[in-house]
């Protein structure tokens, strides 16, 4: 059996180069690695990947944004370049950390717009950073209940793509202590819900390679949304319904199997009604967008589209 070791403490054999220049900040209990792009002079965005994703996934959509923007890209802790936090991934973690580097790096409001998981991240600054922090968010096909254990409404995490959550962890292990990429490969076969499998296939396959993005992840990361833990003392519906700031929300391809209850795509239509009625009871303006057709990154499969929609939701904020 080949055994694989990444992260932070093998950068060697981790880490390739990127089109923009990586720097870390401080934090307190992490160490966050970013990349910025954009002049000062320009509105401050902060962009936050989704889980298994790096900094560089948003570096296409950079070039472009750099035009209207200071865009900060991060690295959330277990993630990229960013601190190991073994016993440490919940969302309000990730949220401080969040706080924390835009009081350290960034030092103005911001617009926070995060993909998929750093799309929750994005819900719990619009909810809980200190007030005038944040301009505006965007949630960018976030599973809001969906990635939940027992979500208020909608589909869980055990019916959408929890259990490659549960394979990683148990194959790779935390911080990569296992490395069995060979072993999770074959159990995939039989550990994971045929329709799942037939999904993540191309990643899975026998000639498959280790994808770089999962070279910067801490498979414990995996370990607690599968579990449950990354929620603990935050819920969903509680945290929307704090909402202080106007909201962009786009919400892509989904479908919903009835006769399993399983979920392809990160929110049914179901908890997208209950985010957006959540966010207006907060009395907060959201716009919501339906992509059906529109693969889980944006950013990443149209970043000339994910571009504009930021401009215009940004020319419609209040100035900082």
């Amino acid at each position: 059996m080949s055994i694989h070791r990444f992260g932070p403490d093998n950068p060697a054999e981790t880490y390739v180069p990127h089109a923009f220049p990586e720097q870390t900040i401080d934090t307190g209990e992490a160490v966050i690695n970013y990349a910025v792009v954009g002049s000062p002079d320009k509105p401050a965005l902060l962009l936050i990947p989704g889980q298994t994703e790096s900094w560089w996934g948003y570096e296409q959509a950079m070039h472009l944004l750099k035009e209207h923007f200071q865009a900060f890209a991060v690295d959330l802790r277990g993630q990229g370049r960013s601190s190991r936090t073994p016993g440490r991934y919940t969302l309000d973690n990730f949220g401080n950390d969040m706080v924390r580097f835009i009081a350290l790096a960034i030092k103005r409001p911001v617009i926070a717009s995060g993909l998929s998981s750093g799309g929750v991240v994005a819900a719990w600054l619009s909810a809980y950073a200190m007030p005038e922090m944040v301009r505006g968010a965007v949630y960018e096909d976030p599973p809001l209940f969906a990635s939940e254990t027992s979500p208020a409404c909608g589909p869980c995490i055990r019916q959408t793509i929890g259990p490659i959550f549960a394979l990683m962890s148990k194959y790779l292990g935390d911080q990569w202590s296992v490395g069995d990429w060979a072993g999770m490969q074959e159990a995939a076969k039989t550990e994971l819900p045929g329709w799942l499998y037939n999904a993540m296939a191309p990643m899975l396959g026998a000639r498959a390679q280790i994808p770089q993005n999962l070279k910067e992840y801490d498979p414990e990361w995996g370990r607690a949304f599968w579990n449950g833990t990354v929620y603990t003392g935050c819920d969903h519906a509680r945290m929307l319904a704090r909402v202080k700031c106007p909201v962009l929300y786009t919400h892509h391809f989904r479908n919903v199997d009835e006769t399993r209850g399983t979920l392809v795509g990160a929110a049914s239509d179901v908890q997208a009604r209950r985010i957006c009625e959540l966010v207006s009871g907060a009395g907060q303006q959201i716009d919501y967008r339906s992509f059906p057709r529109m693969p889980h990154s944006m950013h990443g499969a149209d970043p000339n589209l994910f571009t504009r929609l930021l401009v215009e939701f940004e020319a419609k904020l209040p100035r900082p």
